[in-house]
């Protein structure tokens, strides 16, 4: 085991763990933004993972997951408007830090790829990742006109 590999399984054991614990019960809030979390968790535990293992592929993956996971919370918070805007979920703690978590992992990968092409593709990842999860997140505590009134 190398260190991208602990680095991986360090982010995915703690992250995904409080993902699930939100998402086992509690108010409908907690849910939408657990399912949120596990998105900004997995894609930094693929990038890691594959550095680890020297994988291109899980590359491909995370720029897959990046751009489905906030559009799968954009989904779920449409039919759940309107039982969220009686109680809307307050999670910019928690956007900023798997935000940040994408960033250090990004900036920390690029770092170690060097110019290249794998570069500017983990720093697209990156971008995706942290503007969707940002996006979902205000969407989901109704901060988009659209969403509030339908």
């Amino acid at each position: 085991m190398n260190g991208w590999i602990l680095a991986a399984t360090v982010v995915l054991a703690g992250g995904l763990g409080a993902a699930l614990w939100g998402v086992a019960g509690g108010p409908l809030r907690r849910r939408v933004v657990a399912q949120n979390l596990s998105t900004a968790v997995a894609c930094p535990g693929l990038l890691l993972l594959s550095q680890g293992y020297s994988r291109p592929s899980y590359v491909d993956l995370a720029l897959l997951l990046a751009i489905l996971g906030p559009v799968g919370t954009l989904v779920f918070a449409r039919p759940l408007a309107d039982e969220l805007a009686g109680d809307p979920p307050r999670a910019w703690g928690l956007t900023w830090a798997a935000a940040g978590l994408g960033a250090v992992v990004v900036l920390v990968l690029c770092a170690a790829t060097g110019p290249s092409r794998a570069m500017v593709k983990l720093l697209v990842v990156g971008a995706l990742l942290i503007g969707g999860n940002v996006i979902a997140s205000r969407a989901l505590s109704g901060g988009f006109q659209a969403v509030r009134l339908g």
